[in-house]
């Protein structure tokens, strides 16, 4: 189903990359290291760069936390400034590396974030939906016993005109006997699949004529009623919807990027790699990248 899809590759993203929200530049100093300033700014992304377990603290508490390692940082900064670790060759090179990894998310934000629009997210919702093969689902009650004979009675009594609700309240193992046994809607892959398959078997209104036998005991199993599962609603996946847009904003750039310039791998083992990665990626529904 949709919700499915969309879930996976949410969760997939959230697993491949790192999201690195912008800032707006506060240069308001909350706190002083020597001659050092820490900024709102500077600490707004130390609060979004805690260690998982922190950021499940409460509000405050995550400002402390991260406001104690921002401390932290720049005690060290300043020691390592003054030997001249800044000046190395080790540094420099980290820093380029970083510099053009926060132009990426800059590029990022600007053309794929930015610029995904509510129209676009409600028009990729209508062609997902509009893909989703039909799927029915039932509206199903049983009555569960033990034995097979006691289910062939049970049976027997709705033959003679006995009442399927007052008979699962009297006779039905299950604990929802006392709403008739009534389990509500259902779609296929909800039930065992030996209780599932006689279900939707089943016409409006009729019930199993031999009882059904699953892991559980025997069921004797009656169809309420029956209909086309809704999908679901824009306002429950609308954030998933939204990655599938970035993504192909996201493939798109990179694509024409790619085009655009000459990409040359020496090695060969990682040029071989790099050629399988962009094949695979080129085949599969990857999800929404997000910033690193």
């Amino acid at each position: 189903m949709l919700r499915h899809k969309l879930l996976v590759s949410a969760a997939l993203a959230a697993a491949i990359f790192v999201q690195a929200p912008a800032f707006a530049a506060d240069d308001t100093v909350v706190a002083k290291v020597g001659s050092l300033n820490i900024t709102q700014a500077e600490l707004d992304v130390a609060v979004q760069n805690l260690d998982p377990q922190l950021a499940q603290l409460p509000e405050e508490q995550k400002k402390v936390a991260a406001l104690s390692g921002a401390i932290d940082v720049k005690l060290l900064a300043s020691g390592a400034a003054a030997e001249g670790l800044g000046n190395t060759e080790d540094y420099k090179k980290r820093m380029a590396y970083i510099g053009d990894r926060e132009l990426h998310n800059a590029y990022f934000r600007k053309h794929v974030v930015d610029a995904t629009t509510p129209e676009e997210v409600k028009a990729r919702y209508d062609k997902e939906i509009a893909s989703i093969p039909k799927q029915e689902e039932v509206n199903a009650a049983h009555i569960l016993v033990k034995t097979e004979d006691e289910a062939k009675a049970v049976i027997a009594d709705l033959d003679k005109g006995g009442d399927f609700a007052a008979i699962a309240k009297e006779k039905s193992q299950d604990s929802n006997k006392d709403e008739g046994g009534d389990l509500g809607w259902f779609a296929q892959g909800r039930m065992v699949p030996e209780f599932e398959q006689a279900a939707f078997a089943l016409e409006k209104g009729a019930y199993t004529k031999t009882p059904v036998k699953t892991q559980f005991g025997f069921h004797v199993i009656k169809l309420i009623d029956k209909r086309e599962a809704a999908p679901p609603a824009l306002d429950q996946v609308e954030d998933q919807v939204k990655q599938l847009v970035m993504r192909d904003k996201y493939v798109a750039i990179i694509e024409k990027a790619k085009a655009d310039q000459k990409i040359e791998i020496m090695d060969e083992g990682l040029k071989k790699g790099y050629e399988d990665v962009s094949k695979m990626q080129d085949g599969a529904e990857a999800p929404a990248p997000a910033q690193q």
